[in-house]
């Protein structure tokens, strides 16, 4: 069993066919802490308007989230856009799980992060729906094929690897855009005198370093298997979870006399399986 401080997930996306939701089960079966945030886009009510997929596997992880914070697991929900409709009820408790329009979390070594869904950095989604269709239609395609594709590797035995995620890196435009994305973010943190924001929403897991402050993204359940985990240090991790866990990125190393402060950032772990973390847009 893994044990960590808090652990923060996020763009599951149960409800829609590209959800990983036997990975993520897995995981959830597999790690403690004492709080999970769910940082939005866990249920995909856009993509259940469409069409209603919901087998087993995802109700098993909607039991299992209940379950968590039934036993113990202090579990704070802050919706996106996908399920921007619970927005509503932020404030209430649900089935035992806090759900808040955003959290202010502290780590163990005392710095406080905004948490919130980061769809309000999405410039996409603030001025152009017509772009955003484009976007949500060529990444439903890559998401096709990233899932048949996998499922040949399967049938070879070969562990899981995303192949949109991969297309991607090979896009400029996707690339600027998470660069883009990441500045907005450590903006909002400094102005708000905050050590760092911590989102999802982008399917781009990382950490990129500001002057003031520390940008993380805990990546997403439907290309990456990511999550960003707290030890009890204090000390952040991003963890891919399919057949080979293994973490696939650190927090760049802050400096003693500054601290809490950053000095350069550092590069994703070698990945067995062929992932590779910074590699998204926007879903």
């Amino acid at each position: 069993m893994h044990q960590y401080r808090s652990v923060f997930i996020s763009d599951v996306h149960l409800g829609s066919p590209d959800c990983q939701a036997d990975y993520l089960l897995d995981f959830l079966d597999n790690v403690r802490c004492e709080t999970l945030y769910l940082v939005g886009d866990i249920i995909d009510l856009i993509a259940m308007q469409r069409r209603v997929h919901f087998p087993a596997s995802h109700q098993a992880v909607v039991r299992k989230l209940v379950e968590l914070a039934a036993t113990g697991t202090k579990v704070i929900y802050v919706p996106g856009n996908h399920d921007e409709f619970l927005r509503n009820f932020c404030g209430q408790t649900l089935a035992g799980i806090d759900l808040r329009h955003k959290a202010v979390h502290t780590t163990a070594d005392g710095r406080r992060f905004v948490v919130c869904h980061g769809d309000e950095f999405d410039q996409v989604v603030r001025c152009s729906p017509l772009l955003l269709l484009v976007g949500d239609r060529a990444h439903g395609i890559l998401l096709r094929l990233n899932r048949w594709y996998n499922a040949w590797r399967r049938m070879r035995g070969k562990p899981y690897w995303s192949l949109a995620a991969w297309i991607k890196t090979r896009i400029g435009q996707a690339r600027a855009f998470i660069q883009r994305f990441e500045m907005a973010a450590l903006t909002a943190a400094e102005r708000g005198q905050y050590d760092g924001y911590i989102c999802g929403h982008i399917h781009s897991a990382g950490f990129r370093q500001g002057s003031g402050g520390l940008y993380v993204n805990d990546g997403d359940w439907v290309e990456h298997c990511t999550a960003l985990v707290e030890n009890f240090d204090g000390h952040l991790d991003i963890l891919h979870w399919s057949e080979r866990p293994h973490i696939v990125e650190s927090e760049p190393e802050r400096s003693p006399a500054r601290a809490p402060g950053w000095t350069g950032p550092v590069p994703v772990q070698p990945d067995s399986g062929g992932l590779t973390a910074r590699v998204s847009t926007r879903h």
